[in-house]
């Protein structure tokens, strides 16, 4: 019983401490600065901070967007909610027949700090990663 109680601790901490919500004031002011240059206008975001980075949550021109930024401002990464329509060929191919019968919950488009475009479908409680081409990449267990 006692490990149990351990690995349960152990497990919430560790949750805590990779996204931890926070408060607009706690965000440094050249991770703000950056993010109003570019998204001007936005209303209603949400930030988390995870690790050292720091991710804000918005929505900009009806669709579900999060950008990630170290603590001196530089974008890490843009994700934005896409619709199945839009995800390369191949995709929708890979996903129905790995994984049969099983819904998609969610459909998104990541750019990182080099412009490399990545499709992340969320499926099943993992994020399955492709490619531009829409070449399966990887598994990310949640």
């Amino acid at each position: 019983m006692k490990k149990l109680t351990l690995v349960l601790a152990i497990a919430l901490i560790t949750g805590f401490v990779m996204a931890q919500k926070i408060q607009s004031k706690d965000v440094p002011e050249a991770v703000k600065a950056a993010f109003q240059k570019e998204f001007p206008g936005v209303k209603g975001t949400k930030w988390d901070k995870e690790e050292s980075n720091f991710e804000a949550s918005f929505n900009n021109n009806k669709s579900d967007q999060s950008v990630v930024f170290d603590a001196e401002g530089n974008i890490l990464e843009i994700e934005v909610e896409i619709k199945l329509s839009e995800l390369p060929k191949g995709v929708m191919e890979y996903v129905t027949s790995t994984y049969p019968g099983k819904k998609i919950k969610e459909v998104a488009k990541i750019t990182d700090a080099q412009k490399t475009v990545t499709y992340e479908v969320e499926v099943s409680g993992m994020d399955v990663i492709f490619n531009e081409q829409g070449k399966f990449i990887k598994e990310i267990k949640g």
